[in-house]
């Protein structure tokens, strides 16, 4: 259920994408971008841990039948949290000037950031009940409010644009941050009412075994490494978020250049390679629990045949998406935002396959119990991409960025595979992860770029044109992955069944 509603909500949030690229403009969308990562890093900061904390005590407590202790595993957590929300929201409102003035160098962000402020105590309760309906292992009440948060959004930004965004970009964003305090108020009323009906229904009520000393320990024992983690890889994302214009300035571009082209590239182009991603993320979640429950048992051919299956899936996906967005870069920059952002999709076109692989590789390390080397490996990868933004894009502008992301990927990649194979002995099918579908996908590419040039695009217009050459490649590059023997029917099957 999980599965099906973040395909959905990927979905949904793509459309809204669009909407809201075409809204604002490249320009606007960089505002946008500019500011998301305050809001990762509040969540960060007020709840991130907690959510995982909530859900295993929960789980934890379950098993042992103390449902007290798990209401008051909760209600501590949402009272800690909620405090750290309104903490949050009281430093940004008031030091919005000063973040304008001294970190984005951009007044415009002055009353967008103020806005997003109000909805950091909400966000951090709702995150918490959340938890203890995934600890409960209850999916439906956090699928169905993970669809309507998002239509409640996506609502929110079409009824106020028409009266805002003609008042200019600041107004532009701040009707973004308005939906989004929208939908964190109505995630919290609904999983809130939720959580009491549900606690009445199934007659949770026990006195707690655990006093509130106790339970305040085990809280904070599992939350605070775990915000620690969160809290570093969001504070280099907001770092690296506001070097990128600010290094395009110095390689020349005006304030209003740098800012479009940061907004094409994060919040158009990224966005699209990132959307084929929505199954393997799903995998990658299935993996955690599968990996775990083998080491416990020891096996570890199973783990192996996980992992080992896990990538060839994702390469094979990066592969095809790769010579989609390097052989319809263009045509699909068009077609969906209306933007040239053609070169930008195929230098990131390029990095799929290992941006696929990463996320399988995610699931199996973190199945392994491997928390402090993932953290490790982060660092690493962003002080490579930091690096090559602060000394090479003022030189040779985003490509640079592009390339220090690669070589970032590369490294933790590589890194991730040497320290799987300390655990297990897997093996590495290079030419069914790389050659064989590499070659699938150049034969599905140019076959499909072919009958596009010469029939489709002139025919049936851009869109119809580009859908339906994008399903003629799909067709070639599935049966050239089946013809080849780099994966066979009986696999494709077996992934797609329990």
């Amino acid at each position: 259920m999980l599965t099906a509603a973040g395909v959905i909500t990927r979905v949904l949030g793509f459309v809204y994408r669009i909407y809201m690229s075409n809204l604002m403009g490249a320009e606007g969308m960089g505002l946008y971008q500019l500011i998301m990562p305050v809001y990762v890093l509040a969540w960060s900061i007020s709840c991130a841990g907690f959510n995982t904390t909530v859900s295993k005590l929960t789980a934890q407590e379950r098993a042992k039948g103390e449902y007290g202790n798990m209401g008051r595993v909760l209600k501590q957590s949402v009272v800690i949290t909620t405090l750290l929300g309104i903490a949050l929201t009281v430093a940004l409102y008031f030091g919005a000037e000063l973040l304008a003035a001294h970190f984005f160098k951009d007044e415009r962000v002055v009353m967008p950031l103020r806005i997003l402020a109000f909805a950091f105590p909400f966000m951090a309760a709702g995150t918490c009940m959340r938890g203890y309906f995934i600890g409960l292992q209850e999916a439906k009440i956090p699928a169905v409010n993970q669809v309507l948060e998002q239509i409640v959004r996506m609502s929110v930004v079409y009824l106020l644009a028409a009266r805002f965004v003609p008042r200019g970009l600041e107004y532009a964003a701040a009707v973004a941050f308005i939906a989004i305090v929208a939908e964190e108020v109505f995630s919290f009323g609904f999983t809130y009412v939720s959580y009491r009906v549900f606690k009445k229904r199934r007659r949770l009520f026990k006195r707690p075994s655990l006093t509130s000393a106790q339970t305040l320990g085990l809280i904070m024992g599992m939350a605070l490494p775990l915000t620690g983690n969160r809290v570093a890889g969001s504070l280099l994302t907001a770092w690296e978020n506001v070097l990128i214009p600010a290094r395009l300035q110095i390689y020349g571009l005006s304030v209003s250049e740098a800012i479009s082209e940061f907004g094409r590239i994060t919040g158009m182009a990224v966005p699209l390679i990132f959307f084929p991603t929505a199954v393997l993320t799903a995998l990658s979640v299935t993996l955690v629990p599968a990996v775990a429950e083998a080491a416990a048992s020891g096996n570890m051919r199973r783990i192996s045949t996980a992992t080992s299956k896990g990538l060839l899936f994702a390469s094979v996906t990066g592969m095809g998406a790769a010579a989609l967005f390097v052989f319809f870069a263009h045509e699909l920059g068009m077609a969906i935002y209306n933007q040239p952002i053609g070169l930008m999709l195929q230098l990131l076109g390029v990095m799929c396959p290992f941006i696929y692989m990463q996320i399988i590789l995610s699931g199996v390390l973190n199945g392994l119990g491997c928390q402090l080397f993932i953290f490790r490996n982060s660092l690493i990868s962003s002080a490579i991409t930091i690096a090559f933004t602060f000394f090479a894009v003022p030189r040779f502008g985003l490509p640079a960025y592009i390339f220090g992301w690669l070589l970032s990927l590369v490294v933790v990649i590589a890194l991730g595979l040497y320290k799987i194979k300390q655990h297990i002995d897997i093996e590495l099918p290079f030419m069914c992860w790389l050659v064989k579908p590499l070659i699938a996908a150049a034969i599905g590419g140019v076959g499909a770029r072919v009958l596009a040039d010469r029939l489709l695009l002139e025919a049936l217009g851009l869109r119809i044109g580009v859908g339906v050459a994008i399903g003629v490649f799909g067709f070639i590059f599935f049966w050239g992955i089946v013809f080849s023997g780099c994966i066979s029917k009986a696999e494709v099957k077996a992934l797609f069944t329990r």
